[in-house]
């Protein structure tokens, strides 16, 4: 399988006021053909800052600083914004948390979903308003032909997010970055949607990086998870090694915090204390105020990532001492 997308040491900064603060923290990670990478992590760790980093839809105030960012083999950081727009959109598309923002009020379904394709794939008229049709279909929407004729405001979310996803799909886009698609979503339809993606993946050999903070979501639909803490890459290793044997202290906060219904009594421990904000200055390890595991070590010295066993890295002093015994 051929790398659709190789991130390499990427550091993304905000200006507030005068002063510029990091994001992303030099950040790495790939993902391969027909493979989904699953970034977890607390509200503010990062996960859509990275997207955005990579779509090159950044606010004002955001820039990649540093790093390389490679899609199918092209360097992105070097483009153009006019080049860099020719990709998005045709080898690289993005399904957002709320489609009805994501969708255009007023114009129909019709016209958003043949656009892409006439302007990315050249199809005539009549092409795209089939392409776009056998789409619908292949999501699963009933009366596709008058589906076509409506308004965003005419569907529910769920029919609006599955459009989203016919969108982008319809395109055959290298790389399919999904933010948190199933958040607004009732349970049923998350479900659905998941399916969904999974079957659309394999269709079309896609790379998909999908952002969520749900360890469900994730257990349903990834191949490979990256844990993110305050713009660090803390642990990243296939799904059943992070389920299994998770090592950094914050990706096992994570797990106990979600309850456990097979047990008649389970407890949920939050993780203590509070999510930095990023113009907190923190020496160290960014998740030392909030390790049970702490030493002056972590307090000085920010961690290297090392790969404890093949595919799965972790970037945590304890874990790192207690490798070496």
């Amino acid at each position: 399988m051929g790398k659709v997308l190789e991130v390499k040491d990427l550091v993304t900064t905000f200006r507030i006021g005068k002063k510029e603060y990091e994001v992303l923290r030099g950040i790495s990670f790939d993902i391969n053909e027909n493979e989904t990478l699953c970034m977890v992590g607390e509200s503010g760790c990062g996960k859509s800052v990275t997207t955005l980093s990579i779509m090159d839809l950044l606010p004002n105030n955001g820039r990649v600083v540093s790093g390389s960012i490679k899609l199918n083999g092209q360097e992105l950081t070097t483009m153009t914004a006019k080049e860099r727009n020719g990709l998005r959109g045709k080898q690289m598309g993005m399904i957002f948390q709320e489609p009805m923002t994501a969708l255009n009020p007023l114009l129909t379904i019709g016209r958003q979903l043949t656009e892409g394709l006439r302007l990315h794939l050249g199809m005539s008229k009549e092409e795209a308003h089939k392409t776009a049709v056998a789409y619908l279909e292949k999501v699963g929407i009933a009366n596709a032909e008058e589906r076509m004729k409506q308004y965003p405001f005419q569907l529910s979310g769920g029919l609006r997010q599955r459009i989203m996803i016919a969108m982008v799909m319809a395109v055959q886009p290298s790389l399919l970055i999904a933010d948190e698609p199933t958040t607004a979503l009732d349970v049923t339809i998350q479900k659905q949607v998941l399916v969904l993606l999974n079957k659309l993946k394999k269709d079309v050999s896609t790379g998909v990086l999908f952002i969520t903070h749900d360890l469900g979501v994730v257990a349903e639909i990834a191949d490979r998870v990256i844990i993110l803490y305050s713009g660090c890459k803390v642990e990243e290793g296939d799904i059943n090694t992070i389920f299994s044997k998770p090592l950094h202290p914050y990706t096992i906060g994570l797990m106990n915090a979600v309850p456990n219904v097979d047990k008649d009594d389970f407890e949920i421990q939050p993780i203590p204390g509070t999510f930095p904000n990023i113009t907190e200055e923190i020496g160290g390890c960014r998740f030392h105020p909030r390790c049970p595991y702490a030493t002056d070590r972590c307090r000085a010295e920010v961690p290297a990532g090392m790969e404890v066993e093949p595919g799965h890295f972790v970037a945590c002093h304890k874990v790192e001492e207690e490798m070496r015994k």
